[in-house]
């Protein structure tokens, strides 16, 4: 009996007849194989991904153009009239630097309103960015340039664009109007215009700043247009604040202006 156990455990020790037992190297091919079938199903994914992606972000900047690009101008002269200029804020100095931005959207407003192409600006913006008052620096900036400070209104809580552009119909009470930026930000600004109910606004640009400004502005396009499409078609997003209406002509002066 005790030498068949001894015979039992010495046999458990040897492989089974005809059973092939892999090798090292065997096994490590094995794993190789595997680890290149699971990258190639995940690469495989996320170039599906970002197929997607690309399809959705093309789709969106295609949207805002085709909705927006016939009605943007850059000649004075070109440019229809309409009763009130939307201008769209941005902070007056970048760290210790003008902002070339803003100069150049006070200079094109400026301009638009001497040649009589708007009769009225309405300026538009955060009244507490990184400590600075948009609305209130671009009003200072257009007096400075002999704009009659009864001739502009100010908008502090356009935070956003969707909000500069839905307070100018629901508290101002445009119907139409010209927007004053540079033509990446106006062709957003006229795609919201026309999807809330502003069909006949129209577009001034001013002038662009530095190329690597530019080239900075418009990666950050690319995602602004896509939540712009977002927040219009899918989210229904509304502004932060509304409030009074405000009525915009010379019965109505703006309310830092005393009346005669």
């Amino acid at each position: 009996m005790r030498q068949d156990e001894d015979e039992a455990a010495a046999h458990s020790h040897v492989g089974h007849p005809g059973i092939h037992q892999p090798t090292f190297g065997e096994r490590l091919r094995r794993e190789i194989a595997w680890v290149d079938a699971f990258i190639r199903r995940w690469l495989a994914r996320l170039m599906i991904l970002s197929v997607h992606a690309l399809l959705i972000v093309g789709g969106c900047y295609g949207i805002v153009w085709a909705l927006s690009h016939k009605q943007v101008y850059r000649s004075v002269d070109d440019i229809p009239v309409r009763y009130v200029g939307l201008v769209l804020g941005c902070v007056k100095k970048v760290g210790p630097h003008d902002n070339a931005f803003f100069n150049a959207r006070v200079d094109a407003a400026a301009k638009l309103l001497e040649a009589g192409k708007v009769q009225f600006l309405l300026v538009s913006g955060d009244n507490n960015r990184d400590g600075q008052n948009e609305p209130q620096d671009m009003k200072d900036a257009l007096i400075a340039k002999g704009i009659p400070a009864d001739r502009i209104y100010c908008d502090y809580s356009g935070f956003r664009t969707l909000d500069s552009v839905v307070r100018a119909r629901q508290i101002f009470g445009q119907r139409d109007m010209t927007i004053i930026s540079q033509n990446f930000h106006n062709e957003r600004a006229l795609y919201m215009a026309r999807r809330f109910g502003l069909p006949d606004s129209v577009a001034f640009n001013a002038e662009d700043a530095d190329p690597q400004w530019m080239f900075k502005m418009y990666l950050r396009e690319i995602g602004a247009r896509v939540m712009a499409v977002l927040d219009v078609e899918v989210l229904n997003t509304k502004p932060r604040e509304l409030g009074d209406k405000v009525n915009i002509g010379p019965k109505w002066p703006p309310v830092d202006v005393p009346r005669n």
